[in-house]
C-alpha cells in the first residue's frame, strides 16, 4: 500500500526536524479560491449593487464555481470532492479528537473545512441563481428574491468570518501554514506530526 507521501506527493525534509512538502493544491485551484474571494470582496464592500458591474462579477463568481465543481469532478486528487466528502459525522468526530488532544493534519481540508467549502460554494450558488433572476423579467422587483438574495450575502459574510478564523485556528493548532498552502500549493507538514 502507497504512503500519503507517495499518493499525494510529498516528501520528507532533507534533514531530521525539517518540515515535509506536500503538493495539495493545484494552480487552477489556487486561482478560483483567490479569484473567488476578490469577487466577494468587490460586490460585498466596492460595487454599487444596481451597477452593470456588480451583475458582472456575481457572473464571474458563478463562472468560477462552476469550473471549479467540474474540477471537483476530474481534477487531481486532493481536488476532488472524493479528498474532502462533507460529513456532518466525520466532523463531530473531528471536535472530538481535536478535544482529546489529536493533532492530525490533514492534507486536503479537515471534516470541519470540508462542511466549511461547501457550505461557502452552496451560499455562493444561491447568490448567483437569485442575483440572475433578480434581473429576469418574471422576478423583477420580487421582494422575496432580493431577500434571499441578502440574507445568502449575510449568511456568507458570516461564513468567511468563520472560514478566516478556521484557517488561523488549525494554523496555530497544526502549525502548518495554510494561507501559504493556498498561494504556492505546498503544505508543509512538522516533521513527526501524523498526516490523513
Amino acid at each position: 500500500m502507497n504512503t500519503v507521501d507517495e499518493r499525494i506527493g510529498g516528501r520528507f525534509g532533507a534533514r531530521d526536524g525539517q518540515p515535509r512538502e506536500f503538493a495539495v493544491w493545484d494552480p487552477l485551484v489556487r486561482l478560483i479560491h483567490w479569484s473567488l474571494a476578490l469577487c466577494i470582496l468587490l460586490n460585498g464592500v466596492f460595487t454599487d449593487p444596481e451597477e452593470n458591474l456588480h451583475m458582472w462579477v456575481g457572473y464571474t463568481a458563478a463562472g468560477l464555481l462552476a469550473v471549479r465543481l467540474l474540477w471537483g469532478l476530474i481534477g487531481p486528487r486532493p481536488a476532488r470532492f472524493t479528498s474532502f466528502p462533507p460529513s456532518p459525522a466525520r466532523a463531530l468526530r473531528h471536535l472530538a479528537a481535536l478535544r482529546r488532544g489529536d493533532r492530525t493534519v490533514h492534507l486536503s481540508h479537515n471534516p470541519l473545512g470540508a462542511l466549511m467549502v461547501y457550505n461557502i460554494w452552496a451560499t455562493v450558488a444561491a447568490m448567483a441563481v437569485t442575483g440572475y433572476m433578480m434581473g429576469t423579467v418574471r422576478f423583477f422587483g420580487i421582494d422575496w428574491v432580493k431577500e434571499v438574495h441578502e440574507a445568502a450575502f449575510n449568511w456568507l459574510v458570516i461564513s468567511v468570518a468563520l472560514h478566516v478564523g478556521g484557517v488561523a485556528f488549525d494554523t496555530w493548532l497544526s502549525k502548518v501554514p495554510l494561507v501559504r498552502a493556498m498561494i504556492d500549493g505546498r503544505k508543509r507538514v512538522p516533521d513527526g506530526a501524523k498526516v490523513e
